[in-house]
């Protein structure tokens, strides 16, 4: 099922046929919802998702779907109810708190599935450059360091003059 064309290093997004998540994709992440997971901002407890599973596939699929197909997601699940979480330290400064996002669960949930499912499509269609980390599965930012240490390293072996630009992106998420 292809919903992307692309060529290497210049994707272009196409939606060329309707697509379809299976049932067992949804069965698995509804298995894989913890205990404590909020139920705001739409009010459905994760309690319903996991006793009621079963019954509600069906229902989750169709809906995910018809999204995925229409371009269009529920307006519960466009809000989101922002809250501070304390990170350590004084806590009179703002640098010691950091946001976090409370949304739908069933929305957390689709989004999980509607990202693996975009992996998936990426890497059968070799959309992705091997050496992109940023939201691969098992490419951390500690695998990143080691390629970028290695590179450095053999060009100073090769004897190959390096250069290096460090950008410090902290500020940024305050």
């Amino acid at each position: 099922m292809s919903l992307f064309s692309c060529e290497r290093n210049n994707p272009q997004i196409q939606s060329t046929e309707s697509v379809t998540i299976s049932i067992n994709i949804i069965r698995k992440q509804l298995s894989a919802i913890r205990k404590k997971k909020s139920i705001i901002p739409d009010g459905t407890p994760r309690e319903i998702l996991k006793l009621d599973r079963e019954a509600m596939i069906p229902y989750l699929a169709r809906l995910l779907n018809i999204m995925m197909n229409n371009n269009a997601i529920p307006g519960d699940w466009k809000k989101a109810i922002v809250v501070s979480i304390y990170k350590g330290g004084d806590r009179s400064v703002v640098r010691n708190h950091r946001p976090v996002s409370l949304i739908s669960v069933v929305c957390k949930q689709m989004e999980h599935i509607i990202a693996g499912y975009l992996r998936e499509v990426w890497k059968m269609s070799g959309c992705l450059y091997e050496g992109k980390y940023g939201f691969r599965q098992r490419c951390s930012c500690k695998s990143q360091l080691v390629t970028v240490c290695q590179d450095i390293v053999d060009s100073l072996d090769e004897g190959v003059r390096t250069g290096a630009i460090i950008i410090d992106f902290s500020k940024v998420f305050d």
